[in-house]
C-alpha cells in the first residue's frame, strides 16, 4: 500500500505493508534509529515520536496510520545541525546517562513543553510518568525539562 506522511518537515511516499509497526518503518526502513524500542507495549516510552503534535509510542502504531500524517522523529528536533535548546538542556544538566531513554524522554517533553511552556516541577513529573529511565534517574531529567522551560528558579511542589 501506497502511504504518504511527513516526516520530519519532508513529504514521504513509501510502498509498505500497511499493518507493520511504525517504529519498525522508521528505524529499518528509513534509517531514523533514534527511535528505540525497548518494551513493543507501549509501556516504556523509549520509542515515542510525534504525530500531528502528539506524543505517540510508535511501537503501538501501524503503518497505514502514518497516512497524511507530520510525524516528527528524535532526528527531526534539532536545526541545522545544532541541538534543539531542550536536547541542549539534557546534554548541560546531565540528564544523559546510558541514553536508550534520552531520545523518548526527548520527545515527550517536547510535546508537555508544547502544551505547557511553564511547567512546575509536578507537571514535569507527571508529563514524562509514562517513560521510564534505568540509569540517569528522574531528577536530572525534570532539571532539564525545568532549565529548557526556564523554570528552574520555580518553587519546587509541595
Amino acid at each position: 500500500m501506497k502511504i504518504e506522511f511527513t516526516l520530519n518537515g519532508r513529504r514521504e511516499a513509501m510502498e509498505l505493508d500497511p499493518g507493520r509497526r511504525v517504529v519498525d518503518v522508521l528505524r529499518e526502513d528509513l534509517g531514523l534509529t533514534g527511535t528505540k524500542e525497548g518494551c513493543g507495549a507501549g509501556d516504556c516510552g523509549a520509542c515515542t515520536i510525534l504525530v500531528d503534535g502528539e506524543a505517540r509510542a510508535s511501537c503501538l502504531m501501524l503503518a497505514v496510520q502514518m497516512q497524511g500524517r507530520e510525524i516528527t522523529t528524535i532526528e527531526g528536533v534539532g536545526r541545522d545541525g545544532a541541538l534543539h535548546p531542550l536536547q541542549q538542556a539534557f546534554v548541560d544538566c546531565g540528564a544523559v546517562q546510558c541514553g536508550f531513554c534520552t531520545p523518548g524522554m526527548v520527545m515527550t517533553s517536547l510535546h508537555l513543553l508544547q502544551k505547557n511552556p511553564h511547567p512546575d516541577r509536578q507537571a514535569v513529573r507527571e508529563g514524562i510518568g509514562g517513560n521510564l529511565c534505568r540509569c540517569t534517574g528522574y531528577h536530572k531529567i525534570v532539571d532539564a525539562v525545568m532549565t529548557a522551560a526556564g523554570n528552574m528558579d520555580k518553587e519546587e511542589s509541595p
